[in-house]
């Protein structure tokens, strides 16, 4: 759902199933909204729950909660606060396994996907435990005489998370262990489509030690979005999601004062060059291509393959889509498959129909998703993995995000022919290099205009220690995810200027401007 769509009850989401609230004030709070929307096991195509959507008073009374919070929280020792984050970190590693149980039920990814996805958001954890060394200021003894000066990182106060359906713990886990160590309060607005995560983790704070009110799930749509972006007490949003809705979100914050990191769309191009090693290429294209089904902005969209290696690696990589187990992605069908449903029926749909358009623009199709079924899960939303080949660069399949299990082959004559191709996109976020010649990978390191680059490596999210980000429409804001560039947004530099006068001096009356000396 965009935010420019309106959601509305569903008639499904009003049968016997569970009722998904707010978590306010250290406890789950039921809505009074009247507004819910449906949460669906894609696997099956039923609706499990139905969700929340806050109406005004629910979004203020969580943003008042979280400042309260924030009030008690940003008080807390550095060694204090240390102690939290450590025990949030154990309580997490203990436990994942209830947490990819929850994210597979509502996403749909496989098990296994659904455990990667929460060790690199632990990464994150990780690195925020050890945050005193990262928030330390500087200092400057008799700068000028007598004077000495100083400068202190503190925190913003509340920070809002907004968080896409297609890595409802890790991507959540990007930005709140670095905001909530800088000593801020945390509202996370997770998506709608897959909420129960966001809750889990708000429970885990709780058993930490966190104070109630630093970690606030506000469930909703627009209108919570809305509320966030608008709301003179938050200080910050972060942001991940489509390009379209990131930049609604930068301009909207932005123009209400606050600081923004909203990071966009992407499509991700792997450059093959002739001396490749296939088999490699072949196996990284399909785990890159169809991996959570393809519904992750660091997904490997297109294949470029210099020309004459095309035939041969089409070939391997559609023998490879063939064995390939599409399924349940909880197992229980006595089979862990290799990759599960997409999110909704109406995504399946949309996904179908960029298959659509590249037939229609004269793509060959090698391997076709579209009409796929699961045997006992017919009502589920799967849609096969896709091959296409000899994709035009023109058509709307090639130059928009699919966000789906995809891969397209454009053929290519050259290098530079290739790296033309990815620079003159619109979007920056990730793409790739596939070469045994060390002088054209640190040729491409350097020549191509993204933001995460992989050499040999399909897919370059960066340690937790680096920073993860794009260029161009793919990010919005001058801040990229965790890392240095992470403490740095979420803590606010104060310079102090001191001068303890000796007794037996002093300054006498001067109007000019301060100088040193």
């Amino acid at each position: 759902m965009s935010l420019t769509e309106t959601a509305a009850t569903s008639p499904a989401a009003t049968a016997d199933v569970p009722h998904l609230g707010h978590w306010i004030d250290g406890a789950l709070r039921p809505s009074t909204s009247g507004r819910t929307a449906p949460v669906y096991n894609p696997a099956t195509g039923a609706v499990q729950a139905e969700v929340a959507l806050a109406d005004r008073a629910e979004i203020d009374e969580a943003i008042a909660s979280a400042q309260r919070g924030y009030e008690v929280w940003s008080r807390y020792s550095i060694a204090k606060r240390q102690g939290v984050l450590f025990a949030f970190r154990e309580l997490l590693n203990a436990r994942k396994g209830e947490l990819a149980a929850i994210i597979t039920a509502e996403h749909g990814k496989v098990l296994s996907d659904a455990m990667g996805e929460i060790l690199r958001g632990q990464e994150v954890v990780e690195l925020a435990t050890g945050f005193p060394h990262l928030i330390k200021g500087a200092f400057s003894e008799n700068a000028s005489s007598g004077i000495d000066v100083y400068s202190l990182k503190q925190p913003l106060g509340v920070v809002g998370v907004i968080s896409p359906f297609n890595f409802p713990a890790m991507v959540p886990m990007w930005f709140f262990p670095i905001a909530i160590a800088a000593g801020n309060a945390v509202v996370l607005k997770p998506s709608e489509k897959d909420p129960s995560a966001a809750l889990w983790l708000a429970e885990l704070w709780k058993e930490a030690g966190l104070p109630d009110g630093v970690f606030t799930v506000l469930q909703g749509d627009k209108l919570a979005v809305d509320g966030l972006l608008t709301s003179p007490i938050v200080q910050s949003i972060s942001f991940v999601g489509s390009t379209p809705i990131a930049q609604y979100i930068y301009e909207t914050a932005a123009k209400h004062g606050k600081r923004v990191q909203a990071l966009g769309g992407a499509k991700n191009h792997m450059l093959v060059l002739p001396d490749a090693d296939l088999d490699l290429v072949a196996d990284s294209a399909v785990n890159a291509g169809y991996g959570a089904a393809g519904e992750r902005c660091m997904a490997i969209s297109v294949v470029l393959a210099v020309e004459p290696v095309a035939d041969e690696l089409v070939a391997k990589i559609a023998e490879r889509i063939a064995k390939l187990k599409i399924g349940n992605g909880a197992g229980t069908d006595g089979v862990e498959p290799d990759m599960g449903p997409l999110i909704t029926d109406v995504h399946r749909d949309k996904v179908a129909s960029y298959v659509d358009i590249a037939e229609a623009d004269g793509a060959s199709v090698v391997v076709d998703g579209r009409g796929f079924s699961v045997d006992g899960h017919e009502d589920g939303f799967f849609f096969g993995p896709t091959l296409l080949d000899h994709v035009p660069t023109s058509s709307r399949a090639y130059t928009e995000e699919i966000f789906g299990p995809v891969l397209s082959v454009v053929r290519v004559a050259s290098y530079d022919e290739g790296l033309d191709l990815i620079n003159s996109g619109r979007f920056g976020n990730g793409t790739a290099i596939f070469t045994n010649d060390g002088g054209a990978a640190r040729r491409f390191q350097n020549e191509v205009e993204v933001g995460m680059v992989g050499i040999n490596v399909p897919i370059p999210v960066p340690v937790a220690y680096h920073s993860f980000g794009g260029w161009k429409q793919s990010l919005f804001g001058d801040s990229k995810a965790y890392g240095v560039h992470g403490f740095d947004f979420f803590t606010r530099e104060k310079a102090v200027t001191s001068r303890w006068l000796d007794p037996a001096t002093h300054g006498g009356i001067n109007l000019g401007f301060p100088q040193n000396h």
